[in-house]
């Protein structure tokens, strides 16, 4: 025992005096990577850089892993590293996918790596090619590695930027449209009508529309009108290009973004919370709700009650009020049908509509959905399941019963053959005692 205690007292003693780090208050500060600039417009076509840099957070690091998100539909990478990097070696080479909108950065300097609020990893050269906003954001996989033998990951944030693209200024005639007058705007209506403004000295005007923008229109006169109009044109982004001609010269040309979508959202569901799909024992049922739009995107949901148990006057005084997933309802009871509608950025709109019948709890009614008991309700399926449990149950118990019953028949026939074998033996004894004593 007395050596024992020796060894945990030596124990103590080396615990006490070995020389823990001490961690600063800036080792304690996450690192974070950012974009420069946040913010900015750019003209369609054209190219813009965005630099990637890395505050440390006063801590060392050595290595370090970027992915970037991106729209492809708006922006597209025309070159992933430009310029200078604080990386001197690099893991992989930077890699990046168009089709995916992703771009991924992985490097790192040898011990005992850098420390730096402000490092630049890389410059990155985008292309515009659809005009609207559009998002580059560093996502939450990336990595910010200690420089601690350990590879202690540190990053504590991550940035994002926002950009607009937009139309480059008019070399031409000055177009506009009246029935489309927002370029970022979208519009269900797909028979646009275009303006222009007449310029002194032109004697013609040349146009075209389709979906390039880099589109050009001929050198063939359409005549010196000042608008056109187009006709059931389908969904997508449109791009009127429009030049004048003074004398035999042609000017330059002008472009003006026409966006169709006539199509309404996705079909969708309204999905309870209830396990039953369209019958709950509540007045609060939380129901969610999600679709998409395959161009201009979700807007925002609407919700009406209708009260199919109330007076069409009450019914008609229902409206629509804007909603968003998930949703408490508050009903009274009866039954109702809750209808949804999806509203995409063009003004289109989806139905989804679903049944819910509410029952007061303490009562005992009979609908065509089910059985409302005091307690909760039991759907027809589920009522003629539990039914159908209850037989087999009755079933088994009466065989099980039955056969039991017979086990213990034959078990008092055999004990009564038995007594009776046993009564004939003593019987057959008797009568040799009997006849025993008679002959003596």
């Amino acid at each position: 025992m007395r050596k024992i205690f020796i060894i945990l007292n030596i124990l103590m003693i080396v615990f006490v005096s070995i020389p823990f780090p001490k961690i600063s208050k800036a080792q304690q500060t996450g690192a974070s990577i950012y974009l420069s600039p946040s913010t900015g417009t750019f003209h369609l076509g054209s190219t813009f850089d965005v630099s990637i840099f890395v505050n440390t957070g006063g801590n060392d690091i050595n290595a370090i892993k970027i992915n970037l998100k991106f729209d492809p539909k708006k922006i597209q990478v025309a070159s992933p590293v430009g310029g200078r990097s604080i990386i001197s070696v690099w893991v992989s080479q930077p890699s990046y996918s168009n089709l995916d909108g992703i771009l991924t950065f992985q490097g790192g300097v040898p011990t005992p790596g850098f420390n730096t609020s402000s490092g630049l990893i890389s410059t990155i050269t985008f292309r515009a090619i659809t005009p609207g906003s559009v998002s580059i954001s560093v996502q939450d996989n990336s990595n910010v590695l200690l420089n601690d033998g350990k590879g202690t990951d540190i990053l504590g944030s991550t940035g994002r930027g926002l950009y607009d693209i937009v139309m480059p200024p008019p070399e031409g005639p000055k177009a506009f449209s009246s029935s489309h007058p927002d370029q970022n705007k979208w519009y269900k209506d797909n028979n646009p009508t275009i303006q222009w403004e007449e310029t002194e000295g032109v004697i013609g005007f040349s146009y075209s529309i389709d979906k390039d923008f880099r589109g050009f229109p001929d050198n063939i006169s359409e005549g010196s009108g000042r608008s056109v109009s187009y006709a059931d044109l389908e969904d997508g982004i449109w791009y009127f290009h429009i030049k004048a001609k003074r004398g035999e010269v042609w000017g330059g040309v002008t472009h003006f973004i026409i966006k169709i979508d006539s199509t309404p959202p996705a079909v969708f569901s309204l999905e309870p919370e209830t396990t039953l799909a369209s019958i709950i024992s509540t007045g609060n049922p939380i129901i969610s709700f999600m679709t998409t739009d395959a161009l201009s995107g979700i807007d925002h949901y609407e919700l009406k009650d209708i009260n199919l148990s109330a007076t069409k006057e009450t019914e008609h005084a229902d409206s629509f009020v804007e909603v968003t997933s998930p949703f408490k309802l508050s009903l009274d009871g009866g039954t109702h049908e809750v209808v949804v509608r999806a509203f995409d950025k063009a003004g289109n709109w989806r139905d989804s509509s679903e049944k819910i019948s509410v029952f007061p709890k303490g009562k005992f009614i009979i609908t065509r959905e089910g059985v409302n008991l005091w307690f909760f309700f039991l759907s027809w399926q589920r009522l003629i399941l539990i039914i159908l449990i209850l037989i087999i149950i009755a079933a088994v118990v009466i065989f099980w019963g039955r056969k039991y019953h017979l086990k213990i028949h034959l078990e008092r026939e055999r004990i009564k053959e038995t007594q009776k074998k046993a009564d004939a033996h003593k019987d057959n004894i008797k009568k040799k005692y009997i006849e025993t004593d008679r002959n003596l």
